[in-house]
């Protein structure tokens, strides 16, 4: 009875590691409209591309956290501090390469949305590998 069991256990966490990215995706989205939200206010409101770009990546740095946490990286006894910090660094990456291509493309003459829009692939996917095969690759 005991193997039956362990081999259902072992085929459920198979396929369930087969839904983290698309758990990832959705946290990324939540986090996306977040982000994008604030940057268009900064944006409405004055701000530099590259502030608006540095805002609105926080704010959307905070959602995916929360998310990430809970729902994507579920480790059971919660996020270590060794987890967080790795968390924040990941993000920094992240916001770097956001930052760097929204103020280079909106110097050359791209809309700061469109720039915004341009750089969600590299930052995201940059991100995600960092996050599943660095600091929650134990999960």
């Amino acid at each position: 009875m005991g193997e039956p069991l362990r081999a259902l256990t072992a085929r459920l966490g198979s396929i369930a590691a087969r839904f983290m990215f698309a758990r990832y995706l959705l946290a990324s989205i939540c986090a996306l409209s977040s982000d994008m939200a604030a940057f268009l206010m900064l944006s409405r409101i004055g701000a530099t591309p590259m502030l608006a770009a540095f805002g609105g990546y926080a704010v959307g740095l905070v959602v995916h956290w929360v998310i990430s946490i809970r729902f994507v990286f579920d480790t059971g006894a919660g996020p270590s501090n060794t987890q967080r910090v790795a968390f924040v660094v990941s993000a920094l990456i992240g916001m770097g390469i956001t930052i760097a291509m929204v103020g280079g493309l909106s110097a050359v003459g791209i809309a700061p949305a469109t720039a915004k829009l341009i750089s969600v692939p590299a930052s995201f996917l940059s991100v995600y590998a960092i996050r599943k095969y660095g600091i929650f690759a134990r999960s």
